[in-house]
Order: structure tokens, then C-alpha cells, then sequence
């Protein structure tokens, strides 16, 4: 288990809960809200804006809600077991299944990996004009070395500082454009489908859920657990941790929200057809100023950089979990499914000739994989012979199963769409 636990007994240690104690469970569920404002998110949010105006707020709001049920899910399971959704499947599943179900999970935490990559190297691009390719050979080694280099708890800082100033990065860009309130409460709330907009609403709907953070969610979870014995503490920590999920998801809401409330209010409002994030970037400049171009391109590198660290310990813990080991970066398992995720990942972004393509197949492969983590995921909270008393309840394994269905299905359209 984490480095931070080796000299604490969880067997018999008491936490308190008093006061500001909640703010000590704050941080799992941020690293996991990364992933749902990582560089393909930005993309999907800034089209929606861009082409439907406030149309497509909705969609912020169904996502988000879709994502805290599947998250407090598997992070019951990391709570209530002591084993993250990677060493479960590996200890409750046949061989031939758990190896499938993993290695698929794997390829799809390349696939992650890759597209992480490639939206830190256009934020440099953006920023200091370097080549992708370089810049994504930067992206790479600087991950690596944060993640080979530094506690969970340390990167944990990290990740909740980056995705603050992103926050706040987003907050300034408001403050300069006039934001329709009305219409965007109306937005949020009412589904609405305007001619063309289904690929637009496939993608942020179908993509917002991500193979690897329900891997990542079951492992870090236990960075905050204490006493698996005592069944009075576990119900505290599963009370305690839905509420860190519940904060964490909101402000991933608040920011995804943000970047179309952005293009409603610049790009919508003046007619910008916008297709790409660097296209973006760049008529921020004439419409709201040079500091809102590199604020904007600073908040992209770091979305980058925090999901794909977030990607490579995603991939750390699925390999691990090959071997009925949990997620240790000084375990030599834990670190070879790091390095096989990020550097494959780079390997495939210098050999293809078109790295943007290689956003398109990686799409293809998560949409692929994603039904399979899913149905795993409910498969095995719902099993009494693994999670016990605290199985899924019959409300919450159909309400789960639904969700998945309606994932899978908006995948299978994004992959459909693609040909």
C-alpha cells in the first residue's frame, strides 16, 4: 500500500472526524476529476460552445451526474475489499478472463496516455512554439520523473495546485466576457438536441467516463483508510469519501462548464466556427486580449501534465493489479506499468505520420474497452463473495447497469461515427 501507511497500524487506528477533519479525505476524487477536464474534454466543450451557445450546458450536468455514481462505486470497492478494481479481477476472475479484461485495460491506458501527451505538447506548442513531437518528448520525461521520483501524497499536491490555478484560470476568462446567466441555468437544465449537435453530445457524454480513472478511483481511495475491521469506521469513510467524490465532481462541472460558457460568450456570440484548440487559442487574442490567449494555453499545459500523471498511475495500478499487488511506485510492477503506458504512448505519437489521427484511434480503442470496465466494475460490487454486506443494493445495481448501458451505447455511436 502506499508509502504514507508503513508505520501506521489500520488495523487499530481511530481517526477523528471533527471539524475541519473532512478536508483531510479531500484529494482522491480531484486526481480523478483530471481526467474530465483533460485536453479531449477541452476540445468537445469549446465545440459545443462554439456552435450552440449555452444549447448544450446539459450535458455538463447529465455527465457529471453519470460519473459520481460509477466513481463512489468503485471507490466502495477499494474501501470495503482493501483491493482496487485491478487486484479484484484479478483474485475473484478466472485467469483467461482477468487477463483479457486487464491487458484490453491496459491498451487503453496507452490509448489515454497518448492523448494526455498530445494535448500537454499543443499547449506548448501554444506557448513556446515547439514542435509536438518534442513536446511531447517533454511532456513525457517530466511526468516520469514526478511520478518515479515522489510520494502519492506529494503528487496528490500537486495535482490539486494544478487543478486549481486551471479553475481559476477559467474563473479570470469569465470575468471578461458578459455570460447570459439566464440562459445558462436554462442551459444546464434543460436537455435540448439542435440540428447537428449529436456527434458533439456522443462525444462529451460518451468520453466523460474513462477506463482508467475507475481503476485509479478503487486504489487511491486507500490512501485515506484506516480500519478495515471495524465495520463503524468503514461506513465513515464510504460517507466520508462520497462527499470528497461529490466535491471534486463539482468542480470538474464548474470547469468543464466554464470553457463552454467561454465559446458561448466569445466564439458563438460573434459567429467563430472553431475546430481545433490551438484555432482557439489563437482568436482569444483579438476578441478578449493576449493575457486571456496565454492564460488559456498555460491552463491547457497543465491539464496535460496532471491527466497524463494521472494516466500513468491509472496504468501502474491495472499492471500491478495483474500481480494481486497494489499500486506502489517502488515496486518494480507498479513502475513497469507506468513506464509501458507513457513511453508506448510516446513511441506511437513519433512513429505515426499524423499524430492528430492518433487522437482518433485512441477514441476508438477507449470506446472499445470502456463497456468491458464498466460491467466489471458491477459485476463485482454487486458480488456478495466479494465486497460482503456492502454488495450494491438491487436499486443500485440496475441504476448502475443503466448507466452503463447508456455509456456503452453513446460509445459505440462515437466509435460508429468515426467510419
Amino acid at each position: 500500500m502506499f508509502e504514507i501507511f508503513n508505520n501506521i497500524d489500520r488495523n487499530n487506528y481511530q481517526p477523528k472526524f471533527g471539524g475541519l477533519e473532512i478536508l483531510k479525505f479531500i484529494g482522491p476524487g480531484l486526481l480523478v476529476t483530471v481526467g474530465f477536464i483533460d485536453p479531449g474534454n477541452w476540445a468537445s466543450n469549446l465545440a459545443a460552445g462554439a456552435n450552440y451557445g449555452y444549447a448544450l450546458l446539459w450535458m455538463v450536468t447529465l455527465s457529471t451526474l453519470m460519473l459520481i455514481v460509477l466513481q463512489h462505486n468503485v471507490a466502495h470497492l477499494g474501501i470495503a475489499t482493501g483491493l482496487c478494481l485491478s487486484e479484484a479481477t484479478s483474485i475473484y476472475l478466472q485467469p483467461k478472463y482477468s487477463k483479457f479484461l486487464l491487458l484490453s485495460a491496459m491498451a487503453a491506458s496507452v490509448s489515454t496516455s497518448l492523448a494526455e501527451i498530445l494535448g500537454g505538447a499543443i499547449a506548448l506548442n501554444m506557448l513556446l512554439g515547439i514542435p509536438l513531437r518534442a513536446g511531447a518528448l517533454l511532456v513525457t520525461v517530466f511526468v516520469l520523473i514526478m511520478l518515479y521520483t515522489n510520494s502519492y501524497r506529494f503528487i496528490e499536491k500537486w495535482i490539486i495546485a494544478f487543478v486549481s490555478i486551471i479553475g481559476l484560470s477559467f474563473l479570470y476568462e469569465l470575468s471578461l466576457v458578459d455570460v447570459d446567466w439566464n440562459a445558462a441555468v436554462s442551459g444546464w437544465v434543460t436537455p435540448s438536441f439542435p440540428k447537428g449537435s449529436m456527434l458533439i453530445i456522443m462525444s462529451v457524454l460518451g468520453a466523460v467516463v474513462m477506463p482508467h480513472n475507475l481503476f485509479l478511483h478503487s486504489e487511491i481511495i486507500q490512501s485515506r483508510q484506516w480500519n478495515l475491521k471495524d465495520e463503524k469506521e468503514i461506513k465513515k469513510q464510504l460517507r466520508y469519501e462520497f462527499l470528497d467524490t461529490l466535491f471534486s465532481m463539482l468542480i470538474g462541472w464548474a470547469i468543464n462548464s466554464s470553457m463552454i460558457l467561454l465559446a458561448a460568450t466569445t466564439f458563438f456570440r460573434n459567429k467563430v466556427v472553431v475546430t481545433e484548440l490551438e484555432q482557439a487559442q489563437a482568436l482569444l487574442i483579438p476578441l478578449l486580449g493576449n493575457n486571456s490567449a496565454v492564460i488559456f494555453a498555460v491552463a491547457l499545459l497543465l491539464a496535460g501534465i496532471a491527466s497524463t500523471i494521472t494516466s500513468g498511475m491509472a496504468a501502474g495500478t491495472i499492471f500491478a493489479g495483474m500481480y494481486k499487488e497494489p499500486y506502489d511506485i517502488k515496486d518494480n510492477h507498479s513502475r513497469m506499468g507506468v513506464g509501458i503506458s507513457l513511453l508506448v504512448a510516446l513511441a506511437i505519437i513519433f512513429v505515426i505520420s499524423n499524430p492528430y489521427k492518433g487522437l482518433i484511434y485512441s477514441q476508438m480503442i477507449l470506446s472499445i474497452q470502456l463497456p468491458f470496465t464498466i460491467f466489471l466494475q458491477v459485476y463485482l460490487t454487486s458480488s456478495e463473495k466479494v465486497m460482503g454486506k456492502y454488495k450494491n443494493s438491487a436499486f443500485s445495481k440496475y441504476l448502475l447497469y443503466s448507466i452503463g448501458a447508456i455509456v456503452t451505447v453513446l460509445n459505440i455511436a462515437l466509435f460508429v461515427s468515426l467510419f
